[in-house]
């Protein structure tokens, strides 16, 4: 398939490579598993960077009145869980694996705007992507930092051996940065291209990631691994594939 936006699409690719990397690298290998932290972290520093290039001019959010954003708060909710059990996910399966998982809560969350949110399609259209992204970051952290002390991560974090270490903070930082940037390019992405292309190159960069993810994570191979790898791939062709034909 041809893919348009080349340069826009490899950055998306690239950015989209280097944020699970880093991400897997803090969860799985440096094992800090406090999910209410790290995505609570993440999304302030998303939150922060959005605010600071909306006031710089650098990206333009006009944010839609109280009643709009209250009508997206569901939405906001669905993106909080779907944050927090992904840092689940990753920090225990396999990139290869988590990427599967993932496609399955993309479904839930299309299937989400679609139905239960039919009715609320015309006040949403007049937010751009950004516009909602921000209502997700300043709700997740709202959120997040309310349930990291009955979740017990915020004072079990404490005893994470690794707390004072460089590598943490600089892989934090870098984790805070590439999901920033790997948003704002998602966002591009989807506003310069059709929905089919935008599959195409999310599909392409989930293949890279997981192509690449053996060599520096440990994965076992097995028949049910490589089963749902499989299903996953084809899944993910078959919706690259209708939705380049719009059948």
């Amino acid at each position: 398939m041809y893919l348009k936006r080349p340069a826009g699409g490899l950055a998306f690719c690239l950015f989209y490579l280097a944020s699970c990397f880093t991400n897997k690298y803090v969860l799985s290998v440096l094992k800090f598993t406090y999910p209410t932290l790290f995505q609570g972290w993440q999304t302030l520093v998303g939150g922060l960077l959005l605010h600071v290039s909306w006031k710089l001019g650098w990206v333009e959010i006009s944010l839609c009145s109280r009643s709009d954003i209250l009508s997206w708060l569901p939405a906001s909710v669905l993106f909080v869980g779907i944050i927090y059990a992904g840092s689940r996910a990753l920090s225990r399966l396999p990139i290869p694996m988590f990427l599967t998982v993932h496609n399955a809560a993309e479904v839930i969350t299309c299937g989400f705007q679609k139905f239960v949110q039919k009715e609320q399609t015309s006040l949403l259209k007049i937010c751009s992507d950004l516009d909602q992204q921000y209502i997700n970051y300043v709700f997740s952290v709202v959120l997040l930092a309310s349930a990291s002390h009955p979740a017990g991560d915020l004072f079990s974090a404490l005893d994470f051996p690794f707390l004072y270490f460089y590598r943490f903070h600089s892989s934090c930082c870098a984790s805070g940065l590439l999901g920033f940037f790997l948003m704002l390019h998602t966002a591009k992405l989807k506003n310069s291209t059709t929905s089919g292309q935008y599959a195409a190159w999310s599909f392409l960069a989930k293949v890279i990631t997981a192509s690449l993810s053996p060599f520096f994570f440990v994965m076992t191979a097995n028949v049910l691994t490589i089963s749902c790898l499989v299903i996953g791939g084809v899944g993910e062709a078959l919706l690259v594939y209708t939705e380049r034909t719009g059948t």
